[in-house]
């Protein structure tokens, strides 16, 4: 099956109904007499997919160190590696100066760059017939408003930069913005990508966004900020919609043999052939596989108290070697050019979130409960009675432990304790497997801002406090 696109380090490869366009990297290329027609415009809209690919977001280690190392969901084993840049998350040691905070920042703002090139230009240019202009422009939207999601869940009050900048930098010399000013730059910009993009595609364009990539993660969205009604709104039109399901065998959903399947509404797409990294820096079987993020002692202790199918499909033994993160891997592959691609949104999380939004606005929805035990069937878990989950607390709690049990190593867990306001709690109780006490304060819900971007922005930016 051909697929949008792949990318490597130097080329860019976009397929088209008919065959696979090679194209240069939009580095290569000046926006000053560039983005001219279509074929331009899609080289632009693939270099904005692409940045997701960086190992400082989605293809490496990057966004896990925020999202799973700084939880209970895994930890650190080198503590000395570069400098102690991955193990700092492990153990709430991140400060303005860490070397993964800064590359992560930059990269973040390098996809929004991209994708504002690709809409300032897109609206200017009237010879591209307008469903094609709406699509393109729904893409961009989308992938700004999943990298501005990321950035204001990590930093807080961050840039907002809405327009092309002649330089990546350039960006961090604007102030800051709050976080209502960003959620709402996002909402708008995921309302117009629900309503520009289509439901599906072809097999050309497998790896595009869709109609309801972005209803799901605008639900996402509001779910954060506890505005119920307006998620569940959008999570029932994606189950409504009959357009996703539940794979029978949970494993089946990361097979790299079954890439971009029925459960999955987007992913970061990667190719072995042109030697992208994978997730982690490499595949669990392989002797130099990453050690900056194994399974925690209290999530193996959590699968071994609920036994179903999800602990052999999410870890594996390796003996003296150790537990390893097993969800994604490529038995074919090799570290630094493994094929599996990273699922951001997938429709397991679309019940899950309808639960919690009806269990929020009126306990006792046996809907909520139908969606909750759909997900946990799926893995031959125990089903859940209102008997048992005999209060709003209960079902919180329950649903908690199904999003562990269910999303580990997905990036979802960080944010899932944050705004259910157990972050603080959670991970000064865990101490995963490494050797150092954590005692995680309350400033440390948000990152640092990079300090090197508060120097380059002559101090317009500020710190966030306690740093």
């Amino acid at each position: 099956m051909k697929k949008f696109f792949t990318l490597i380090i130097s080329v860019i490869s976009l397929s088209s109904c008919n065959d696979f366009i090679d194209l240069k990297p939009l580095s290569q290329s000046t926006a000053d007499g560039f983005y001219n027609d279509e074929y331009e415009m899609q080289q632009g809209l693939a270099a904005a997919y692409s940045e997701l690919q960086s190992t400082n977001q989605y293809g490496g280690i990057g966004f896990a160190s925020f999202m799973e190392v700084s939880a209970d969901n895994t930890w650190n084993l080198n503590t000395t590696q570069n400098g102690g840049r991955y193990a700092a998350f492990d153990n709430f040691a991140v400060d303005e100066t860490n070397a993964q905070l800064q590359s992560t920042w930059v990269s973040c703002y390098s996809g929004i760059q991209k994708a504002n090139l690709v809409i300032t230009r897109t609206k200017k240019n009237t010879s591209i017939p307008e469903e094609k202009r709406h699509q393109i422009l729904g893409e961009a939207y989308f992938l700004r408003a999943l990298t501005y999601f990321n950035i204001v869940r990590i930093w807080g009050n961050v840039p907002l930069i809405t327009e092309e900048v002649e330089n990546v930098n350039d960006a961090f010399s604007h102030t800051q913005a709050s976080p209502e000013e960003v959620y709402a730059q996002i909402k708008e910009d995921l309302e117009f990508a629900v309503d520009a993009l289509p439901i599906q595609y072809g097999p050309a364009d497998i790896g595009r966004v869709t109609k309801g990539a972005a209803r799901c993660l605008l639900a996402k969205v509001h779910l954060t900020l506890s505005e119920w009604d307006s998620s569940l709104a959008c999570l029932k039109d994606i189950i409504n919609s009959g357009m996703y399901t539940l794979i029978p065998n949970f494993a089946d959903v990361f097979s790299v043999e079954n890439k971009n399947n029925a459960e999955s509404l987007f992913e970061v797409q990667f190719d072995k052939v042109l030697q992208d990294e994978g997730y982690y820096g490499g595949d669990p079987l392989e002797a130099g596989s990453d050690v900056n993020n194994l399974p925690s002692h209290s999530l193996l202790e959590l699968f071994d108290a609920h036994p179903d199918d999800r602990k052999a499909a999410s870890v594996i033994d390796m003996g003296t070697q150790g537990m390893r993160l097993y969800k994604w891997h490529d038995t074919k592959g090799s570290n630094g050019g493994l094929g599996f691609n990273i699922i951001v949104l997938r429709y397991a999380d679309v019940l899950l979130m309808a639960a919690e939004a009806m269990n929020e606005l009126s306990y006792g929805d046996e809907l909520a409960l139908e969606y909750l035990n759909k997900v946990r069937a799926r893995s031959h878990a125990k089903i859940y009675t209102y008997s048992e989950l005999d209060s709003q607390e209960k079902f919180r709690d329950a649903l908690a432990l199904e999003r562990r049990l269910e999303l580990a190593f997905e990036n979802h867990r960080w944010f899932d304790l944050v705004r259910t306001g157990k972050a603080l709690e959670t991970v000064n109780a865990n101490n995963g497997g490494s050797v150092l006490k954590v005692d995680a304060k309350q400033h440390q819900l948000l990152f640092p801002i990079p300090q090197n971007q508060i120097d380059a922005s002559a101090n317009k930016l500020i710190q966030n406090p306690g740093y």
